[in-house]
């Protein structure tokens, strides 16, 4: 079983632990230390104008990271690709993957905050065309060797061949944050790796790995793409520890909903979906170290072998203790 972490660093002590390690320095930090307790990668969130010191520049960050680690993996998770120019994004993706040795997982999303289309001035109508616009470009980047034209309803481009290379061959693994089941069957289709999001229950996502192993297995792909799932984490000490971090959790929570919500009320995405506590009580890996085991065993007996951890504010004490007395136990 793989472990890696998912989260941001932030700009500013405010309260938006929900997927904040540290700031930007010591996020660094937490994951050279990561990389030394021997997880595999780091995904990190791109967000903007939230007021909440979340990543907004994810490769700027990542390619920093690169120069301070040599064996830990570097994702995006994900990069929302309605307000990207797909040519600027594709070369800085292949510079980043370029100078960490090839370490570059390149996850993509629609986006699902509303105050982040709204203040890009794009309608969130316009999403789903509008990431698979840029995908298509992306990709063609990385495959055309000669130079090129393209023309779409979002984009135009005229005798371009985009430089320089990657690394990984024919380009970075592509990852795709997806929870609705017609989704799921996309990222199979397209023979992706699947990003899992951090609020599911855990029956829900061991539902939606059936949907994507049952699709993988209907089109006959043998190597098969991986599945990762984000997970709150946080050992606790006892029950009053554990409720306090739990309360906090859906605290946040809330806050980043206030965000993404839209003003008709009817934002559909999946990781919009479940409410309540009942993916932080009995969801997220918030708890006791036996509590944590257990439910780390259950995930594995529906389908996960690869957890990104979200760190809900143990810092490097945490992560230490989870390599050296969670991890043996799972393996």
């Amino acid at each position: 079983m793989k472990f890696g972490l998912f989260g941001s660093a932030k700009s500013a002590p405010v309260d938006s632990d929900i997927d904040c390690a540290a700031g930007y320095n010591d996020w660094i930090k937490f994951n050279q230390e990561a990389e030394k307790l021997g997880f595999y990668s780091t995904f990190t969130v791109e967000h903007h104008f939230t007021g909440l010191g979340q990543v907004s520049a994810s490769m700027s960050l990542l390619t920093f990271l690169a120069a301070k680690t040599s064996t830990i993996r570097l994702g995006t998770a994900v990069m929302a690709l309605p307000w990207h120019n797909p040519i600027l994004l594709a070369e800085q993706a292949s510079t980043l993957d370029l100078l960490s040795g090839g370490r570059l997982d390149f996850g993509v999303g629609k986006g699902y905050r509303y105050n982040e289309f709204h203040g890009f001035d794009i309608d969130m109508n316009e999403a789903h065309e509008r990431y698979h616009d840029c995908l298509q470009i992306i990709l063609k980047c990385w495959n055309e060797k000669k130079k090129w034209n393209h023309k779409s309803q979002y984009w135009t481009f005229n005798d371009v061949i985009v430089e320089p290379p990657c690394a990984q061959k024919p380009h970075p693994p592509i990852w795709m944050a997806a929870g609705h089941p017609v989704s799921i069957k996309t990222v199979a289709q397209q023979n992706c790796n699947l990003l899992l999001d951090q609020f599911s229950p855990v029956s829900t996502v061991i539902e939606r790995v059936k949907i994507f192993n049952d699709e993988l297995n209907s089109l006959g792909i043998k190597n098969k793409p991986q599945i990762a799932l984000a997970r709150a984490m946080y050992i606790t000490k006892d029950k009053k520890e554990k409720e306090e971090i739990i309360q906090k959790r859906l605290k946040t929570r809330e806050n980043v909903d206030k965000l993404s919500q839209r003003p008709d009320g009817n934002n559909k995405s999946s990781i919009m979906v479940y409410k309540g506590t009942d993916e932080a009580y009995n969801g997220a890996l918030i708890g006791t170290k036996e509590e944590i085991i257990d439910r780390i065993h259950k995930l594995r007996e529906g389908g996960i072998d690869y957890i990104l951890l979200v760190d809900n504010g143990s810092g490097i004490k945490g992560l230490d203790k989870f390599a050296n007395e969670i991890i043996p136990s799972i393996h």
